[in-house]
């Protein structure tokens, strides 16, 4: 009688520790997504510790210290290191309150258009047929527009505003996580974990969101990571066009539209916050390079 060798089901007693390992191991070949990790972490303990470590209350104005220029600037002061705007108020402490808000929008953000996006992206792949096709052809519809001019038309409907403005940002970003969604809800659900699934009884919920979607989250964290970085981007385009946070908020696209008229002669009430902007953004970018890296099998070199 012949004998029939088992055939060996991958990851089979992998642990959580030699996952996150290999996982490690990838992630650190891309310096510089190391990089923008320890920026991002730097930026994330700086907005957690900001009252803390802020020398001034960001809104706090000094009538007697108006546009003085950083402390190693001529005419500079030690008690503003960054300087001071036009009404006098310290930059460094709008800065670090500033990260906060950016953070913030960046979780909100990208929480609501992953959610949303899931949601959407596994009803469409599942089911297919009718629902897939008017569910994508909306999709394609919101694709179409820029998704910045898309963001602004809906702020200028919902009203001008922080919590409007990610709204908006959020229902911009969705599409590229109801289609990363769709495309790996179809290629799993023909496979035979899936059939053994429903063969054993699982329902349609239990199969899209309990058997499918874990198997589906890789392109999804990486998108997530770059959407953070979008969303920081549009919500301070909102901010600078006078749509989104509205002043005296010390969000960082709102300070470099206070200080555009200040251009020629306080080079640092622009530039600092368009740095910080710069600086966080690129940070994120490398991390979800670094993402794609470790959790692509693709990209993984044996």
């Amino acid at each position: 009688m012949a004998q029939t060798t088992p055939v060996p089901i991958p990851d089979q007693g992998v642990t959580l520790g030699q996952r996150l390992t290999e996982f490690w191991y990838y992630f650190s070949e891309n310096r510089g997504a190391v990089i923008g990790l320890w920026v991002f972490v730097f930026l994330v303990i700086v907005a957690v510790l900001a009252p803390v470590i802020a020398p001034h209350l960001p809104n706090a104005q000094y009538r007697d210290a108006v546009l003085i220029p950083p402390y190693w600037q001529e005419g500079g002061n030690a008690s503003y290191l960054l300087g001071t705007d036009a009404v006098g108020r310290d930059l460094l402490s709008r800065l670090l309150y500033g990260a906060q808000f950016s953070l913030f929008i960046g979780v909100i953000v990208t929480t609501l258009a992953l959610v949303g996006g899931i949601f959407v992206g596994v009803i469409a792949g599942y089911f297919g047929g009718w629902i897939d096709t008017v569910i994508m052809r909306i999709m394609d519809i919101i694709l179409a527009f820029p998704s910045l001019l898309l963001a602004l038309v809906l702020v200028a409907v919902l009203g001008p505003g922080l919590t409007n403005a990610m709204i908006a940002i959020a229902l911009v970003l969705q599409p590229h996580f109801v289609r990363l969604t769709r495309a790996a809800v179809m290629s799993e659900k023909g496979r035979d974990y899936v059939t053994a699934a429903r063969v054993s009884g699982a329902g349609a919920l239990r199969l899209m969101f309990k058997t499918i979607l874990p198997n589906c989250m890789a392109p999804l964290i990486v998108q997530a990571t770059l959407s953070f970085s979008t969303a920081i981007l549009d919500a301070a385009a909102l901010g600078f066009l006078g749509m989104g946070a509205q002043p005296p908020t010390p969000e960082w696209g709102t300070m470099l539209a206070e200080a555009r008229e200040f251009i020629l002669r306080a080079w640092w009430v622009v530039t600092l916050p368009g740095l910080a902007i710069l600086i966080t953004v690129l940070a994120i970018n490398l991390v979800g390079d670094g993402l794609r890296d470790a959790l692509d099998p693709k990209l993984k070199r044996s």
